[in-house]
Parts: C-alpha cells; structure tokens; sequence
C-alpha cells in the first residue's frame, strides 16, 4: 500500500461535518456524477445526516474541493461512496489523500470489510489496498430503485 500522509499542497483534509458545503456536494454529485444524476437534494441531504462525511478544502479560501462519504455500523462494515473531486483540483493526487485520510479514520474502528463501487477508477482504489471481491458469487445486491 502507498500511502500519503497529507494533502497536496494548498489543501486540507477534514471530517468535520459542520465544514461540508451542502450546496456544492449536491451540486457535483447531482449534476456531474454517473451515480447520482439527477439525485434530488432532500435524499442527498438523508444521504449525508446518515454517514460519516470527509471534505478536502483549499486552505487559503476555504473552499470544498473533494468529497466521500462512508455509510457505516462503526463496527464491522463500511461502504465508500459519493467520492468526488472538483475538475479544476483532478490531477493533483487530492482523491488519493482523500481516500487515504478516509481509510485511516476507519482503521482504528476494526471493521472487517469497507467496500466501493466504481465505473472507472480502480487503480486508484487499488493502490490504497482494495481489491476485487475474491467471492463475488458470495455478493448480492437488491434495487430498489
């Protein structure tokens, strides 16, 4: 595993609910993420009040950059999901240090398992240690919508 102990430069990395900006985050995932489009606000707003929410910001204006958000018992189980980065702060390696603060805020929990979806960006996750599911026949999934 790579890992990175801080955000690139210019940049911060939080956990503090109070900082998410509801607006933006709604704004990306609603408008310009292939999970989510068209996701209306108020279920956005259940989404995020029912899991534990990881903001990256630019340390001079303050401003959200990244996103991730991690559906959880605390205990045994995680789920990773609505992780975004702004377009004009890609490249930078903030996703990676974002996920990376995300899993290490989770280690000392002990969960057996945190899992992902992704479209396209397994080499990302799999630098940080995920992997295919070495089961997935074990895996099922119900959709309800």
């Amino acid at each position: 595993m790579t890992d990175i102990p801080s955000p690139p430069e210019g940049y911060e990395i939080s956990a503090d609910p109070a900082r998410i900006d509801v607006d933006r985050v709604h704004r990306w995932l609603a408008e310009d993420a292939y999970w989510a489009l068209g996701r209306p606000r108020e279920k956005q707003e259940r989404a995020m009040a029912g899991s534990l929410n990881f903001g990256a910001y630019e340390t001079v204006s303050g401003d959200q950059a990244a996103y991730a958000r991690v559906v959880t018992d605390g205990a045994t189980f995680a789920w990773l999901c609505d992780v975004y980065v702004d377009p004009s702060a890609r490249g930078k390696g903030l996703g990676t240090a974002l996920i990376t603060a995300v899993r290490d805020h989770l280690s000392p929990l002990g969960l057996r398992r945190v899992l992902l979806a992704t479209h396209d960006a397994h080499g990302v996750y799999e630098k940080l240690g995920f992997k295919a599911l070495d089961r997935p026949d074990r895996w099922m999934a119900l959709g309800l919508e």
